[in-house]
């Protein structure tokens, strides 16, 4: 036993290169999960970065200069999140509210509901089974308002450190794409002069990881937008926060459309029941969904990730319980970390046996 293992160590991890990627991984590993939630704002600097390099990239092929280019995305940049902060933020925030302020009327016309299913069905279920399925929706709804309580008794701290994150996210995001490659430069000066296969597990990832978040920013805000036009057009309540919600699925592939269909699906039918508009709203919310997975996937993402679906469930389900929502947001980038690795891993050549 210990000799196949000696053995196995031995065929992989003889290579210098090996050990060096190995103990650089298991760095990056061990500072995402001590240090996280603490360096969450240059985790999103870096992502936002990594969008504005796409545009400082097309600036300079026009031939602007870098400086003027960095420049040109970091006020863009600057212009886009005071709109989200004044503009998109209230109205979501408005449409929360009155969300909270129907959530009662809705519950109790629920409650009617599902009180008539013994009268409507009596051979799938009985008094006894709907008590105790009322009972369990009173403790998830009594969890939901101490959960909401919790939230508002440290609302205080959270807006001071939402606030000192949006002083220091614009710096970092300035100071990422201003000064890229001194950076680059400074953090190889202490990787050793050979590190072949670190540099090409680093070219894939980094190519694979700029197409991703690129596509999947205009993914969400394509999906997003149409949502919120579709919804609103249908006359369906809440069509801000819906849109919102729909657009943001997208960055959990798979896993976002079908819980967020949910919402959309209960909001619906609390407004029209099982009518026509229901249904016509269920058709159109399903040629989106159909139309991002078949056509506007495909276009954003011909040349970024190619990850099997059950390797993507797996990693949202992975990255997910180790990291929470962070975990799931960067499932797939890590999932392609994986990917590259394992591509660049040298394998030995094993000798049959005679």
């Amino acid at each position: 036993m210990f000799e196949v293992i000696g053995s196995w160590f031995k065929r992989h991890f003889s290579d210098p290169q090996v050990v060096m990627l190995a103990v650089l991984l298991l760095f990056g590993f061990l500072v995402v999960i001590y240090l996280g939630e603490m360096l969450a704002p240059v985790l999103a600097g870096l992502v936002i970065a990594y969008l504005l390099e796409g545009l400082i990239g097309l600036l300079q092929r026009r031939g602007v200069p870098r400086l003027i280019g960095v420049w040109t995305a970091f006020l863009l940049f600057v212009v886009v999140l005071v709109f989200l902060i004044f503009g998109l933020v209230p109205l979501l925030s408005t449409q929360v509210a009155q969300f909270v302020k129907e959530l009662p009327t809705m519950i109790a016309t629920g409650q009617g509901a599902i009180m008539q299913l013994p009268e409507r069905y009596p051979d799938f279920i009985n008094q006894q089974q709907l008590a105790d399925l009322l009972n369990s929706i009173r403790a998830e709804i009594a969890a939901a308002a101490q959960g909401l309580l919790a939230f508002s008794l440290s609302s205080i701290t959270s807006v001071v450190t939402l606030v000192v994150y949006l002083v220091l996210l614009p710096l970092l995001v300035f100071f990422f794409i201003k000064d890229k490659q001194l950076i680059l430069d400074w953090v190889c000066s202490y990787l050793p002069k050979d590190r072949r296969l670190a540099s090409n597990v680093w070219e894939e990832v980094n190519g694979q990881l700029t197409n991703y978040v690129r596509g999947k920013f205009w993914e969400i805000l394509v999906v997003g937008v149409v949502s919120y036009i579709t919804f609103e057009a249908m006359g369906l309540h809440y069509a801000m926060l819906l849109g919102a919600l729909v657009g943001l699925s997208v960055i959990v592939p798979y896993i976002g459309a079908a819980v967020v269909t949910f919402p959309v699906a209960i909001i619906a039918f609390f407004q029209w029941g099982t009518t026509n508009e229901f249904i016509y709203l269920m058709v159109a919310y399903g040629i989106i969904q159909a139309l991002d997975g078949n056509v506007l996937v495909p276009l954003l993402f011909s040349e970024a990730v190619n990850l099997h679906p059950i390797a993507i469930i797996v990693a949202v389900l992975l990255f997910g319980g180790l990291w929470g929502l962070w975990g799931v947001f960067f499932a797939i980038p890590l999932a392609t970390l994986v990917k590259a690795v394992l591509t660049a891993w040298p394998r030995a050549e094993l000798v049959a046996p005679v």
